[in-house]
Formats: structure tokens, C-alpha cells, sequence
């Protein structure tokens, strides 16, 4: 011990020792029914929760600062932190305080991180939070990404590699990564590449040793969490950078849970090219899971979740992220679906559903061995109920074989073995927690039944006794009773104390009467008080041995959890086909996506009547060329076509008549103008990076949306810049391309690329208004109606009024030169106009006339600015 250690007391040695080995780590340090941080940990909890900052004695020195949260009471303390990213080391009290010297033993029994939460407090109950490894190798002029990331909450171990050059890593990366959407990223502390672009990246980033990332390592700590001898099966032989992010990942998961991972037994290898590919700026746009105002609705999850179950729920999130290429995967859902409309069964599916508790994290917590009473008795219950999920799904596959819902007929086999130990085990309302006992069912343990028989007929021993006492005494108020303070007792009044026996010794003195023991009440106190302590004893070892139990159970399980989100997720989306008209999508293997009366997901919920419209593509038909008003319904069309299009490969129904959909890819989109502070980006520079991804990385089976390419610049520069991105995506990427734009020049493209056409969103004009159609018609709009949309927006009449006469003059020198810029052209020269001489013009008379509003003026005012106006035309 240090000199500097030995100035501290006992206690606050052992804190500053275990507090040494998680310097970053919120310490809650158990001290009798409360949990206290002390030091800089107290005040930063202080602060960041609002509890309490407390000062008790000095050690080594210096005032001891406090702060402390009730240990029953932990848990939303903890979820606080959490969610803002801090950690906390969980210290519990390991000895014995009858037999300790000293300060009783402590140890830090859990860690508590962002990602790495299995508690249903500290979880949201719609989403996973993943842990994610990164680990990444210089290979000459590239790098290999190798991602590892882990649900603890489901088990689910997943890897990945992907190859980039330094130039592209922070956008692949960041693509990964709000695809992945971790909670905690572990990533090596010698990682240089990233130091600059962590703000722009999801999750929390913890830091670690460059060796915990070592690649045999890490191959060696798969093996044996898998318990196998080799990874050949998996898939995983060349994947170095993945396998250093796994070792790292597994190491670091094990030490914050204090215990293996007994639920983590398989893994999955994902490949870059297995999903649809979904950049940040198409999830945001296309706001799947959360609006681009950062609100959670509506958005298409919120739309589809009918899920009874939170792992539904769950589910269908990933999926929505993940939509798969492979067109089998949706092809076998869309058959499902179509099964259980025709048998009708959603309804009676649903209600049984909704009595299904969360099994998959459930079984988590009994892997970990932390799972509580509560958690046992909704699993039982929840298990019960499986008989009844499996005669639905029977009656859809009587005339309909679907592959998916005849294999749900196996994973739903009820585990009578576990279910067995359950029903027996545990009491049909087990207590909240194991140490207020009442948890063990009566009849499973002989010794328990015997503790508690003792304890349970102290009651009738009572009754007994204080009959016979009065009998004997004749004392006619004398009581029998118990309290935990005094335990048994006899009490008397004062005024009947001259009766009292000689046997009776005092215990308590109140104020009207005595309380007395006796010899016989002792024994008994004795004997009661004793087994009701071991049977609380006996009842949480019983338990503790129902976890280990139950711990062959796990995969089988977690198999049940998994065929349950699957049913509860297709019975949502069964429900919300029928219920919005939404109809079956074909996926071919031919180039094509053919839309027939098409609706946007979201939006025909939210308004009265939604106009439907059409879209084609084909292998000779790749770009439409998209005028019209603002407001006129263009970037709701372009979006409807990409959700439906990714609806489809959900394995969703979609919003339309027909739908038939060719080989897709990735999905692009470029909407809206939205600028990046944080990271010196304007508008235009985001938009132009966004461009530049798209141009880089569609192909001719994307499907890209371009919403105003080139507004933020001048307009020569815009145009010619929409000009050439639309020319490369016809000839270069030849992907399926909704290109919006108020650029009337660019309606000339079709004219000399015949795989581009023309359509417009309608309106019409009367008066002085605008009404929008929303419907998408052939060829280029006559106008933008940029004005009548201005009036909408409430810009002044004297502005509006302004605006009409200038837009009047351009118009007519327009038609006065050429009468529209050739942007497809040759380079020559256009002849010269005649120079006619014109008169000069007095610009003070024509500003004056233009702040002018006749209409406002009273008549005073109007011969006043008649005068002036006479005036200014001398």
C-alpha cells in the first residue's frame, strides 16, 4: 500500500481500488440499501441527474463528496445515463457482514454500457441498441473494414468486410454504420483514419488496446464461444479484419456482463452485396424510421406497425433496413401474406399474439442468468399459448403450402421440458423479486414446504395461544401478537397488570400497557423466525438452480422467439394490406419497374384523397424527365415509386393496382437542400457530395431520385451541372432515374436521348390561384407557376404585384432574342442581334412607381404621389 492509499480509511481504500480499474466508469458502490458515488463521480451524477450532492467526513484529506440513488430503485437512474452515453460499474457487497473484518469484501458484478444493456428498464422496446467492432488493415492503396457487431439483448453475432480506398472510408463507414445503427462502437486506440470524422458518425465510441484486436486472436475466441474447431462452415476463412473486430467484441462483452455468453451460439456472415443498398441521405429522405425533423411519426415504421409483440416490432425495423436482394426471400413473404389473407386468420393470430411476452430477450436473461421471477411467469404463460399460434397457422397452410409458414409449424413445437420446470417451478403470481420470497411453487421442494409451513402456521399458534393465556390469566384483553421490531409478544393493558403471571418477562413499555414473553412464545419465536430466514434462503438457491435449468433450453427458445417475430411481423403487414387495398408485387428477373395507379405508403393516411398515378420503366424507357409547380405533388411521386419499390423487396405488399419490379440494387435519393454546419458543408456542397455518390455508385439496376439538381449555384452553372449529371446517368449508369427539375431547358432531352421522356405534374390556374391536380401527365409543364405558389405562401400583394410586372419584361425581352437557351446545341455562335438605340430610363421615376400601391391609398395620398410622379418626369 502507498503511502498516499494509507492516509485514506479502510473503506475508501477499497473504493479507490476497485475505482482505479474503471477510471472513465460511473462506480455506484453498494452500501447497505443504497448505491453511492463518491469523489468527481458524485458531483458529474449530481449534475447530470439532479440528485443530491452530499459532503460526510474527510479521508485522506480531503471532504468526501457523495451522492446516492436507493438500490431498489437503480434502474431508471441508470437508463438516464445510458441514454446520454455515460457507463457505470454495478459494485455489489460479496461477503459477509457477520463475519467480515473490516470493510465487507466488494466487486464489481456487471458494467453497464450503451451497448450492452439486457435489462428491459434500461431497453427500448422497439429497437435493438448493437455493440459494434471495428477493426481496420492497410493493404497498399486500400482498407479493409471488419465490422463485428452483437445484439446482447438476442444473441445476434454478425460480421462483415468491406475493401474502400482512405479517400472513400468515412462515407462507406458511415453508410455501414447508420445502416448497423450501434449503440457502442469499440474501434482499436491506434486507429488514426477516423479521428476526424467521429461527430459525423452514429454511437458512442469507446477506445481499446491494439492487441484485444488481434486476428488469430480473435479467430480463437469465435471458436470457442461457438464451441467448434474451425470456422470453415461459417464462412469466415478470409476475413482477418472481421475476425480481429470479433475477438475484441466477445472479450469486451464477457467482461461488462462478468459471465460467458451462453446465448450467443451462432453466426452470421453479411455480405455487402446481400441487401438493397440505402445510403444516409436515401434513409433520411425517405424517412423509414424517423422524419427528417428527427420526430419518430409518421414515418413507413410507424405506418406498418400493427406488430403484437415487441420482437415483431423489432423485426420489422430490420427489415425495412434490410431489404434483400435475393428476390426468393420476398417472393416467400409476399406468399405468406397472401396465405393468411385468404384463410382469414389475422384476427384470431393477432389476439394471441398479443398474450406472447418478449421471449427472445427473456431468454437472454436467462443465459445470463439475471432473469427475474416475473420474466419466468410471462415466458410460461407466454408458452401456453403456442398450441393455439400453431392451429392458425395450420388453417392458412391447408390450401396454400407456403415454405415460410410450414416451417413456423415445427419452431413453434411447445418445450414441454422447459415448460414442464416452469409450470412446477413457479408460483402462479411469483413475488417481484426472489429475496421477498414467494416465488418457488408450493410442492416442488420438501424442505422449502417444511420452512414454510412452520413459518406460515405461526398464525394459528397465536390464535391458540392468546385463547389459552386468557383462559389461564383471565385477562380478558390480553393479545397475542407479532411485529418485525419485537417479534412475538403478549401485551396487557395497565389497568389488568396485577393479573399478569410470574412466568411473563417484560419485552416493552408503552404508554397504556405492557408487552410481555414467555418461555413457550421464545421458543416458538425462535423456531418461526429461524425457518422463515432458511426458507428464504432455500427459495433462492431453488431459483438459481431453475436459471442453470433452464439453460439447456436457450437455443431452442430463441428459435421459438425468432418464428414468432417472423408470424406476428407478416400478420402486420397481412393487416394493413387489407385494410389499405395494398396489392401483391411481381419481382422478375427482366429490366423493368411497372407502377399502375401507385400511392405514397404514408401520406394517402394523412389526407382525404390521394391522387394514384402511374410509372414506367424499362430497359428502353430509363429516365423521366419530371416539371411542374412547387407543391404540385413531384417529390411525393418520386418517393412513392422508391417505397414501393422497396416495399416489394420487404416482402410487403404495396400501394397500388399492379406492380411488377425487375432486379434492383440500390436505391438513391437527392431531395431537398439541407446544409452541414457541423461539418463546413453549405447547401450546395451537400448536395453536390450527395450527387457525387450517386453518380458514383448507381448502376443500370438503381433506382436513383434527383429533386432539383443545381439550385444552389448561379443558374448557368446549375444548369449546365443538371444538364451534364442527367446526360451520365442516361449514358454511363443507365440506372432508373426520376429526375425533377424547374430547368425548362432540360425538357429538350429527350429529343436526342430517345430512353428519356417528359411528364409533368398538373395544375390549373384560375384568376389569380393555382389548384394542384397531383397528377402525373405526359410531356413538359407550360409553366412553374412560381408565383401563384409565392401568394400561397403569404408574400405580400405590393411584392406579388412587383414580381408580375418584372416577370412581364423578362418575358419580353426573351421573346425579343432567342427565344430559349438551346442547352443541347452546338458551340456556334447565335448571329448578333440588331442594336437598336433606345431612350434612357429614368430609374428613380420606375422605382418610385414600383413601391407605389393605388389600391391602399387614399385619395390625399394618391394626388400626392400624382404630384410626385410629375415631378420626377420633368
Amino acid at each position: 500500500m502507498t503511502a498516499k492509499e494509507n492516509q485514506h480509511t479502510p473503506m475508501m481504500q477499497q473504493y479507490l481500488r476497485i475505482k482505479a480499474d474503471y477510471p472513465e466508469t460511473l462506480v455506484f458502490y453498494r452500501m447497505g440499501d443504497f448505491y453511492e458515488l463518491f469523489f468527481g463521480d458524485a458531483e458529474k451524477v449530481s449534475r447530470l441527474l439532479g440528485i443530491t450532492l452530499t459532503q460526510r467526513g474527510s479521508s485522506g484529506g480531503e471532504p468526501i463528496k457523495m451522492a446516492g440513488v436507493p438500490f431498489h430503485s437503480l434502474e431508471p437512474y441508470l437508463a438516464k445515463l445510458v441514454k446520454i452515453g455515460e457507463s457505470a460499474a454495478i459494485c455489489e457487497q460479496i461477503g459477509d457482514p457477520a463475519t467480515s473484518k473490516g470493510p465487507v469484501e466488494r466487486k464489481v458484478m456487471r458494467v453497464i454500457t450503451p451497448g450492452t444493456l439486457t435489462d428491459t428498464d434500461l431497453l427500448p422496446e422497439k429497437s435493438d441498441r448493437p455493440l459494434l467492432s471495428l477493426c481496420m488493415l492497410q493493404q497498399r492503396k486500400t482498407v479493409s473494414i471488419g465490422l463485428a457487431w452483437l445484439s446482447l439483448a438476442s444473441g445476434a453475432l454478425k460480421l462483415m468486410e468491406v475493401s474502400t480506398d482512405e479517400k472513400s472510408l468515412p462515407q462507406r463507414l458511415q453508410q455501414e454504420l447508420e445502416r448497423i445503427s450501434p449503440a457502442e462502437v469499440l474501434l482499436s486506440a491506434g486507429t488514426l483514419l477516423l479521428d476526424e470524422h467521429y461527430a459525423q458518425l452514429p454511437g458512442k465510441f469507446s477506445e481499446l488496446p491494439d492487441w484485444h484486436f488481434d486476428v488469430k486472436q480473435g479467430q480463437k475466441a469465435l471458436q470457442d464461444q461457438l464451441g467448434t474447431a474451425t470456422l470453415t462452415g461459417f464462412g469466415v476463412e478470409n476475413l482477418s479484419a472481421a475476425l480481429g473486430a470479433a475477438g475484441a467484441l466477445l472479450r469486451y462483452a464477457e467482461s461488462t456482463q462478468g459471465r460467458g455468453l451462453k446465448h450467443v451460439n451462432t453466426l452470421n456472415v453479411e455480405s455487402e452485396h446481400e441487401f438493397i443498398g440505402l445510403d444516409t441521405a436515401t434513409r433520411r429522405n425517405l424517412e423509414l424510421t424517423e422524419t427528417l425533423r428527427g420526430q419518430e411519426s409518421p414515418t413507413l415504421f410507424s405506418l406498418l406497425d400493427h406488430c403484437r409483440t415487441a420482437m415483431g416490432s423489432r423485426l420489422l425495423r430490420h427489415w425495412l433496413h434490410h431489404a434483400r436482394r435475393d428476390q426468393s426471400v420476398a417472393r416467400a413473404r409476399h406468399d405468406a401474406i397472401k396465405a393468411l389473407i385468404q384463410a382469414d386468420s389475422t384476427d384470431g393470430l393477432a389476439t394471441t399474439l398479443k398474450a406472447i411476452p418478449d421471449i427472445e430477450r427473456i431468454t437472454t436473461r436467462i443465459a445470463l442468468q439475471s432473469a427475474r421471477p416475473r420474466d419466468l411467469s410471462a415466458l410460461r404463460d407466454g408458452m401456453q399459448n403456442l398450441p393455439g399460434l400453431r392451429n392458425y397457422v395450420s388453417l392458412c397452410i391447408a390450401d396454400n403450402q407456403t415454405s415460410l409458414l410450414t416451417k413456423f409449424l415445427s419452431d413453434l413445437d411447445t418445450p414441454t421440458e422447459c415448460l414442464d420446470l416452469l409450470e412446477r417451478g413457479l408460483m402462479l403470481q411469483p413475488a417481484t423479486m426472489v429475496r421477498d420470497g414467494g416465488v418457488i411453487a408450493t410442492g416442488f421442494d420438501a424442505e422449502l414446504d417444511e420452512l414454510r409451513a412452520l413459518s406460515e402456521n405461526a398464525g394459528q399458534f397465536l390464535i391458540d395461544l392468546e385463547v389459552s393465556e386468557r383462559e389461564r390469566t383471565g385477562i380478558a384483553n390480553l393479545r397475542v401478537e407479532y411485529n418485525r421490531v419485537h417479534g412475538f409478544y403478549i401485551e396487557v393493558t395497565n389497568g389488568q397488570s396485577d393479573k399478569v403471571p410470574d412466568n411473563y418477562r417484560r419485552r416493552q413499555t408503552l404508554k397504556n400497557a405492557e408487552r410481555y414473553i414467555t418461555p413457550e412464545l421464545k421458543a416458538f419465536e425462535d423456531k418461526a423466525l429461524s425457518a422463515q430466514e432458511r426458507a428464504l434462503v432455500r427459495e433462492k438457491m431453488l431459483y438459481e438452480r431453475l436459471l442453470q435449468d433452464l439453460l439447456p433450453q436457450v437455443p431452442l427458445l430463441q428459435r421459438v422467439a425468432n418464428a414468432i417475430a417472423q408470424l406476428d411481423t407478416l400478420v402486420s403487414l397481412a393487416e394493413h394490406a387489407t385494410k389499405n387495398s395494398w396489392c401483391a408485387p411481381q419481382l422478375v428477373d427482366e429490366p423493368t419497374l411497372h407502377i399502375v395507379q401507385g400511392r405514397h405508403p404514408v401520406v394517402e393516411n394523412q389526407i382525404e384523397r390521394f391522387i394514384a398515378n402511374d410509372c414506367d420503366f424499362s430497359a428502353e424507357r430509363k429516365l423521366l424527365l419530371i416539371t411542374g409547380p412547387n407543391m404540385g405533388g413531384k417529390s411525393t411521386f418520386m418517393r412513392q415509386v422508391a417505397l414501393i419499390t422497396l416495399l416489394a423487396y420487404v416482402g410487403s405488399y404495396v400501394p397500388a393496382t399492379e406492380v411488377t419490379i425487375g432486379p434492383i440494387d440500390r436505391i438513391f435519393t437527392r431531395i431537398g437542400a439541407a446544409d452541414d454546419l457541423a461539418g463546413g458543408r453549405s447547401t450546395f456542397m451537400v448536395e453536390m457530395t450527395e450527387s457525387a455518390a450517386i453518380l458514383n455508385g448507381a448502376t443500370d439496376h438503381s433506382l436513383v431520385l434527383m429533386d432539383e439538381v443545381g439550385r444552389g449555384t448561379s443558374t448557368f452553372d446549375g444548369l449546365a451541372l443538371a444538364w451534364a449529371i442527367a446526360k451520365h446517368l442516361i449514358q454511363v449508369s443507365k440506372s432508373y432515374t426520376l429526375f425533377a427539375t424547374h430547368y425548362f431547358e432540360l425538357t429538350q432531352l429527350p429529343e436526342v436521348h430517345p430512353s428519356a421522356e417528359n411528364v409533368h405534374l398538373s395544375a390549373v390556374e384560375h384568376k389569380e390561384n393555382i389548384v394542384f391536380l397531383h397528377a402525373v401527365q405526359a410531356g413538359p409543364a407550360s409553366q412553374s407557376y412560381g408565383l401563384q405558389v409565392a401568394q400561397l405562401a403569404g408574400i405580400p400583394q405590393a411584392v406579388i404585384r412587383s414580381a408580375r410586372k418584372h416577370l412581364a419584361d423578362l418575358e419580353a425581352q426573351s421573346l425579343q432574342s432567342t427565344p430559349q437557351f438551346d442547352l443541347f446545341s452546338s458551340a456556334a455562335s447565335a448571329p448578333e442581334a440588331e442594336v437598336v438605340e433606345q431612350a434612357p430610363v429614368n430609374t428613380e421615376l420606375m422605382d418610385t412607381l414600383d413601391t407605389m400601391d393605388p389600391d391602399s391609398m387614399t385619395p390625399r395620398e394618391a394626388l400626392a404621389a400624382l404630384y410626385e410622379l410629375k415631378n420626377l418626369a420633368k
